[in-house]
């Protein structure tokens, strides 16, 4: 008997493709057919940048599971009805957005990179993930983008056993600088303080910049956790009778302040590293709106 044989077609092989793909292969595609329709042109990423396509892929993916269990958490009267699940995101709005980081260079598989958080979008009825840029994507944005960059950016607190001497740049000094001794390292005490140092090629630029502990706290953004930041936080119980949880008291969480106070440093440092005008693209255009969009609407 003769052996048939099935033919080979552009649709079925491409089928057999799209089949042998993983999922972060797929989103990667995606992402560029959505980004290709949104600015109207072709793209084109290098081999690095598609791998960081596939790492936000993962990013989004965890975002999605974790706003999700958080929804489900909720009473079913104050529950949005919306899951949030890939088939209610805004494809169209992330491939911009993960495109416009990935050039860049974002990698959210690295720590205090970017971070992805689902909002719900009354208008559309879909979820936006918006990025939120973290101290190191900070860094990042500023050495890429900044005018006049300095060759290090030095980042510390200060306690209250540490000698910390500020050196201001005057007639009789053209260098701005400080002395820092770390007296008992093991027991330093508490925070006072910090600063960030600001260092080039050129000495005469160098920049001290330093702040009390009021002064850092100020910057705690307002709706900072308290889980992070540490202070008093709501004590929730379960009523039986009402159906609810119902706040019972309060407790106080250490946290972890002193994570928390370095990277707000970190943010002012390389945030107050000036944008060179020429330097600026539809990546770093693109990324400004989405930081902008995430301070306004989830108060970061």
């Amino acid at each position: 008997m003769a052996k048939t044989e099935t033919a080979v077609t552009p649709a079925n092989e491409t089928a057999v493709v799209q089949a042998s793909l993983t999922e972060s292969e797929r989103f990667t595609n995606k992402v560029i057919k959505e980004f290709t329709g949104a600015a109207g042109g072709d793209i084109s990423l290098t081999k690095h940048q598609k791998r960081l396509v596939q790492n936000y892929f993962i990013s989004v993916d965890l975002a999605l599971n974790r706003a999700e269990a958080n929804r489900m958490k909720k009473e079913e009267s104050k529950r949005d009805p919306v899951p949030v699940t890939w088939a209610n995101v805004n494809m169209n709005q992330l491939a911009v957005n993960v495109v416009s980081s990935a050039r860049i260079g974002f990698d959210p598989a690295l720590p205090n990179h970017i971070n992805m958080v689902p909002y719900k979008n009354n208008t559309t009825g879909k979820y936006d993930i918006t990025f939120i840029l973290g101290y190191r994507g900070k860094e990042l944005m500023a050495m890429k983008y900044g005018l006049s960059v300095p060759k290090d950016v030095v980042v510390e607190l200060v306690y209250s056993t540490d000698k910390f001497k500020v050196i201001k740049k005057d007639l009789n000094n053209s260098v701005e600088s400080y002395e820092f001794e770390v007296v008992k390292p093991f027991e330093r005490g508490e925070i006072i303080g910090g600063f960030y140092y600001h260092v080039f090629e050129d000495k005469t630029k160098n920049k001290l910049v330093f702040y009390s502990k009021a002064e850092i706290d100020k910057r705690r953004p307002e709706y900072a956790s308290t889980e992070f930041w540490g202070g008093e936080k709501a004590v929730w119980k379960w009523n039986d009778k009402t159906k609810k949880n119902e706040k019972v008291g309060t407790e106080t969480v250490e946290g972890w302040y002193s994570e928390m106070a370095i990277k707000t440093l970190y943010r002012a440092a390389y945030g107050a590293i000036t944008i060179d005008s020429q330097k600026i693209d539809d990546d770093f255009i693109k990324l400004s709106q989405i930081e902008e969009q995430a301070l306004s609407l989830i108060h970061i």
